[in-house]
């Protein structure tokens, strides 16, 4: 395991082999973490992606999201815990605002829930904001979420 410093990442498309070690990062991020038949069922979506994060030969991160005319939409975003603070996510979230044009893909949407303050203050931290809340977002309990966003000129100021 890495110290809480910045490790390099290689980075690249999900893989049905990788779903065990998703699996386990998903499950030991969330309290109510998605199932392997949702994560299956949304990647075979036409616009959707899934990249992981590899360090030592391992999947240390994984993003799930969908490409829109105008905007991209992070569906689901994890790190191991044992490598977070090591800029792994904020190596994910950079290979996606590549994708960011001041012509077309203008900006990257996200929901957060209200009570995942980890990922508000992280999101924050690479130029998100709230831009509005969704009350009663979530089917597995009443909380509200986050609609995030983060905008190419914003970004580009970064």
């Amino acid at each position: 395991m890495p110290s809480k410093r910045k490790i390099d990442v290689n980075i690249r498309w999900m893989i049905r082999r990788d779903m065990p070690e998703v699996m386990a990062i998903e499950n030991s991020s969330f309290e109510f973490p998605w199932n392997e038949e949702q994560f299956i069922k949304v990647l075979r979506e036409r616009a959707v992606i899934g990249l992981v994060a590899e360090y030592d030969e391992r999947i240390v991160g994984q993003m799930i999201y969908e490409i829109h005319r105008a905007k991209l939409h992070i569906h689901n975003f994890a790190v191991h815990e044992c490598f977070r603070r090591a800029s792994v996510g904020s190596q994910l979230v950079t290979k996606l605002t590549a994708k960011l044009t001041a012509q077309q893909r203008k900006s990257i949407y996200l929901h957060a829930r209200e009570t995942n303050l980890a990922a508000l203050l992280f999101f924050k931290a690479l130029g998100f904001r709230a831009v509005s809340v969704l009350r009663g977002f979530y089917t597995d309990t009443t909380e509200d979420a986050y609609l995030m966003q983060l905008k190419y000129r914003d970004w580009q100021r970064l």
